[in-house]
């Protein structure tokens, strides 16, 4: 079994990424859709909702990214309840598919998380910042979330030193896909 992370910052076309690289060769964990997952369950709404004092409701994203923006101390409280969860549906995941060739792992946060130690191969998906917004704010993100998200990733220079595999997507998806495709070779 070969574990595969992918990591990135902010919206440099990891769930892509992974997705291309991933398709016919192995399962892929997604750590952005259990946090999705997270924000349509009720009791983690709820304990979260306590944790930040407001009422959970239909509002529940948007009043998590007024309590970010209104105090950047937040995003580390609200990281202190989902890391852990994430990381145990992680382990669930390698578990489970542990007979596999390849396993796929998209994880932002992989290098922060200091998760680097689970993996075999990490590839690092970089974009330029000014790309990276654009997309960001195609996806009805703001500025400022963008912004204070980034800011608070390592920069990308200290985590490529930490990847075994860097790809560039400021291109075309031909060209993100045929570079993806170089690197799996390698292994397959």
């Amino acid at each position: 079994m070969i574990i595969i992370g992918l990591t990135g910052s902010i919206a440099s076309g990891k769930t892509t990424a992974s997705k291309i690289i991933s398709k016919k060769r192995g399962p892929l964990f997604s750590a952005d859709k259990v946090v999705g997952k997270l924000y349509n369950n009720k009791n983690f709404k709820r304990s979260v909702a306590r944790k930040f004092k407001f009422k959970s409701n239909s509002e529940f994203k948007k009043k998590i990214k007024n309590e970010i923006l209104t105090n950047k101390e937040n995003l580390k409280k609200l990281e202190k309840i989902i890391h852990p969860k994430v990381r145990k549906e992680m382990f669930i995941f390698l578990r489970k598919n542990k007979n596999k060739k390849f396993l796929f792992l998209e994880i932002p946060l992989l290098i922060e998380s200091k998760l680097k130690k689970y993996f075999d191969i990490i590839i690092f998906i970089k974009s330029k910042k000014a790309l990276r917004l654009r997309r960001y704010k195609s996806r009805r993100g703001n500025d400022k979330l963008f912004f204070l998200l980034d800011k608070h990733q390592l920069k990308d220079t200290k985590k490529m030193k930490l990847c075994d595999h860097i790809v560039v997507n400021n291109k075309s998806l031909g060209v993100l896909k045929k570079n993806l495709l170089n690197i799996i070779k390698l292994y397959e």
